[in-house]
């Protein structure tokens, strides 16, 4: 067996250069929108996660920034806890809730279908995040096409 030359990772170091930037840094124009829609169902998967952090760096950026949870997507906006609300039952098990109240408190809008927090769910309006806005079924497409009216940056999520 060949013998091994090359000294072994040690905690500290870098995999990779994290430090090039190949892109400007883009930030929003005064009054530019954003709107970050979710169809998934929280701990699927990680891009329920990964958008909710996408959201905040577009908050950040200026941007005026919303979330439209519909569909399985209101899954992320319900409140958690285990043995009580708020309580964290595993490592990671609030990191929704924590995400979305962060980005509301940094001035992020989220919404929620009615529809789908009931019939799909069967949750109620206490159910959600306080600050979570629920929305009619019926407001789920007009939220995005007035956001395409105003040129703003939507980025959809879908996961089955």
């Amino acid at each position: 067996m060949p013998e091994v030359t090359t000294p072994a990772h040690q905690p500290g170091d870098y995999f990779v250069d994290f430090e090039e930037k190949v892109f400007p840094d883009v930030k929003a124009d005064p009054g530019e929108k954003a709107l970050i829609t979710f169809h998934t169902v929280a701990f699927e998967g990680s891009i329920g996660l990964v958008n909710l952090l996408q959201a905040l760096r577009l908050l950040r950026k200026g941007f005026e920034t919303s979330v439209l949870l519909y569909g399985p997507g209101v899954t992320l906006g319900i409140q958690r806890g285990f043995p009580k609300i708020g309580d964290e039952a595993f490592p990671g098990h609030q990191n929704f809730n924590n995400q979305l109240s962060k980005f509301m408190a940094e001035g992020g809008k989220v919404y929620a279908c009615r529809f789908a927090l009931q019939a799909l769910y069967g949750h109620g309006e206490p159910s959600l995040i306080p600050g979570i806005r629920p929305i009619s079924p019926l407001d789920v497409l007009d939220l995005i096409l007035l956001h395409r009216k105003d040129g703003a940056f939507i980025l959809d999520t879908w996961t089955l």
